[in-house]
């Protein structure tokens, strides 16, 4: 399939026409596109490919946000810990902050907008009793309480976007900063609409506007050094202002703080079990944005062109899992494939036509340097999309930067077509069946559907040692053969626990939203749960599951999971844990001790009859226990890996009950997968590392194939013949 066309969109430059043609035809692709801050010459729009065109609805005008000044996004930021040892304490406003990413907002009275919060007490500091002076930039709080900690949280404007921004520092751009206005103005809103009617006219050969994306961007704020301050991909700090915050007032009944949004520094981490108000503020951002991005798609629709969508950038309010997306008309979404939960989480959005993945790495100097070997980032990359795209497969995939960069290294522009090929196969032979699933599992935390393949995650996709335990969970359910939904604890304690549902998984630190916290202490939501389990379900718990502490446990569902976590207050207590001798079918593909990642200390048998099947250092890593019909499954954490994917794998099918279920379509080999397709009569085992390796096919406990597989390589046979 390599020689093939199609499904494979190329992105490109002026002034390379002949070596871009060549890539093409190299890659099948049938597409061409701009990035931010490339064009697309004349010769390309002529081929008769189709066309993508990048449009930046709040920055395409540069000359309205110079006019506009007053209407510029806006963010709300919180200053540093400041502790008072006068009677008197100044507080220097942009201390730590960018100085040419955000401009302090003086117009709106800051005695209206702002607040000044004892730290110490929470006490909110009244009006009267602070000042602030513009010319210093300085808040000075009179008469405190010395040896108590203030901050001030204020308005910003946004004076420099902050993509444009990053790639600016990132990619050596040179062309003038560029600000984002904001379309909660009036005026903002319909010039934004009329520029997007006007360029739709004039670009008559584009056949899909790409929006990058709508209105406000996530939080993404710089320091002082011209380095990331903090960054949260689902951050809706960059979307208030006065004028949003009076519209939800007469929605809502009440005006939000500027504490709702600074959160105490937190900035509404989803971290964090999301606040009534914070909610509120998500579902009044995702009604206005969904109406106007209404509005934008069927301007494309009414000039014959495709509306997509890239999730990231300003996709804040777009939600594409929440109430609103689906009813917009978006005819697709594109979105950077980091990984195999990333890649679900663009393939399974509801209501688009068919979605697009930028594969990694991006054309960018950082990667494709003097030195550099994108080949190793990108087979990664694929390998480990590759596992979801057999389970939900994107509609096209792609790569993004400067292709320029990328056509110095002829290996990786090869490699990249055998990529596209193998893309191109599996659409051809899967022809949108879906792949056999032995049933369905529930990921719980507090967000539920509404952060679909988002759990655990701080940037899209980035590494962080706090959350690569977890995160590794959801990337191996990326890629197994189940049937996965994620439900929160509200669904759970409204509507009860789905009948299909066989296995539960709660995942992450304790105080955390995806652990639960507080959901812990509701009777309805616990009491559902363990009547669910006790009827036979299944619970895998990883890391702190149902942890908090209260009535003499910490881990609430001890009784099910059949361990808890010593916190030192039972130390008085004599332990007597000791693993169990003989193997059990969760450990049976093991070859080494699994890596638990950061691990969680001091875990400890809560039921006499759990059985411990590792420990170290004297802890327990990974337990197992029945609770009346149903079974339980404890680990401390299980980072993406090729032994704890199948450790996963062998814990769903212990805690339904299905063992015997497993060896429906099943390699022996942990680093090799398959994914049957019923109704074309094929099954694709494929190999998830650059090594060559040999494997049983199951397709039941009987009946097996002996299989040799090159690096990489994906093998489709008949299933009638194993």
């Amino acid at each position: 399939m390599k020689n093939g066309i199609g499904r494979v969109t190329l992105p490109t430059e002026i002034g390379i026409d002949d070596k871009i043609k060549e890539v093409m035809s190299e890659w099948g692709a049938d597409a061409i596109r701009n990035s931010d801050g490339t064009q697309l010459s004349s010769s390309l729009l002529n081929m008769g490919k189709k066309v993508y065109a990048t449009y930046k609805l709040c920055r395409n005008d540069q000359e309205w946000a110079k006019n506009h000044m007053d209407q510029l996004q806006q963010v709300y930021l919180m200053t540093e810990h400041i502790t008072a040892t006068e009677d008197n304490l100044e507080i220097e406003i942009m201390k730590g902050y960018f100085t040419r990413q955000i401009k302090v907002n003086y117009k709106d009275d800051p005695k209206q907008w702002w607040e000044v919060i004892n730290r110490t007490t929470g006490e909110i500091i009244n009006v009267d009793d602070w000042s602030y002076n513009e010319k210093t930039g300085k808040v000075t709080i009179h008469n405190t309480e010395k040896y108590n900690c203030y901050t001030v949280a204020f308005l910003a404007y946004v004076i420099w976007d902050p993509v444009h921004m990053y790639n600016h520092l990132t990619n050596e751009w040179t062309t003038p900063e560029q600000m984002p206005y904001d379309v909660r103005h009036r005026e903002t809103r319909a010039h934004v609409l009329e520029y997007l009617e006007k360029w739709l006219v004039d670009n008559e050969q584009v056949d899909v506007v790409r929006f990058t994306t709508f209105f406000y961007n996530f939080t993404l704020i710089f320091n002082d050094d011209e380095k990331e301050k903090f960054v949260d991909w689902f951050g809706y700090s960059a979307s208030v202002s006065p004028e949003a915050i009076l519209e939800f007032e007469k929605e809502y009944n009440y005006r939000p703080r500027p504490e709702h949004f600074v959160d105490a520094g937190y900035h509404n981490t989803p971290f964090k079990i999301p606040s009534k108000e914070f909610k509120d503020w998500l579902d009044f951002q995702e009604k206005f944005v969904g109406e106007l991005m209404k509005e934008c798609v069927d301007l494309c629709h009414k000039y014959n062109k495709e509306a997509m969508m890239f999730l990231g950038d300003h996709w804040i309010g777009t939600e594409p899992y929440g109430n609103t997306f689906r009813n917009i008309g978006m005819d697709a979404v594109v979105g950077s494939v980091g990984s195999g939960a990333t890649c679900r989480m663009i393939s399974d959005i509801p209501g688009v036509k068919y979605t697009e993945g930028r594969f990694l790495p991006y054309f960018f100097p950082d990667n494709f340097s003097e030195g550099c070997n994108p080949i190793i980032q990108a087979e990664e990359n694929w390998l480990q999309a590759r596992r979801a795209i057999m389970r939900n497969p994107l509609g096209r995939m792609g790569y993004g930067g400067y292709l320029s960069l990328a056509l110095k290294f002829p290996q990786f522009i090869e490699r990249v077509g055998d990529f596209c090929g193998e893309f191109r196969e599996i659409h051809m032979i899967a022809d949108n069946e879906k792949p056999h699933s032995a049933f369905k599992i529930a990921v719980i935390n507090a967000w539920g559907a509404k952060r679909t393949w988002m759990t655990n995650m701080v940037a899209h996709a980035k590494w962080y040692k706090k959350i690569y335990s977890y995160v590794g969970v959801i990337e191996s359910l990326s890629g197994l053969p189940f049937d996965v939904e994620f439900i929160s604890f509200d669904d759970i304690k409204e509507k009860g626990i789905d009948s299909d549902i066989k296995v539960i998984i709660n995942a992450g630190d304790g105080g955390t939203a995806w652990s639960g916290d507080e959901y812990w202490k509701d009777k309805d939501i616990i009491t559902k749960i363990r009547e669910f389990v006790h009827n036979g379900g299944g619970f895998i718990g990883i890391g702190e599951p149902s942890a908090k502490l209260h009535e003499g446990r910490y881990f609430q569902l001890a009784d099910i999971l059949g361990v808890d976590r010593e916190l030192g207050f039972t130390l008085s207590y004599t332990q007597y844990d000791e693993p169990i001798d003989n193997k059990h079918f969760i450990t049976e593909d093991m070859t080494a001790e699994p890596d638990f990642g950061e691990d969680i200390s001091s875990i400890r048998k809560a039921v006499d009859d759990t059985k411990i099947l590792l420990m170290k250092n004297g802890d327990t890593k990974l337990a197992v226990n029945e609770f009346g019909k149903g079974r339980s499954v404890y680990i401390t954490g299980l980072p993406y890996n090729y032994e704890n994917c199948r450790l996963l794998l062998r814990s769903i099918y212990w805690a339904a009950n299905s063992e015997n279920e497993m060896y429906n379509w099943y390699t022996s080999n942990t680093k090799a997968e398959c994914s049957v397709f019923k109704k074309a009569g094929y099954v694709a085992v494929y190999n998830n590392t650059t090594e060559p390796i040999n494997t049983r096919l199951y397709k039941d406990s009987v009946n097996y194939i002996n299989m040799s597989l090159k690096g990489s390589e994906i093998q489709w046979h008949r299933t009638e013949l194993i």
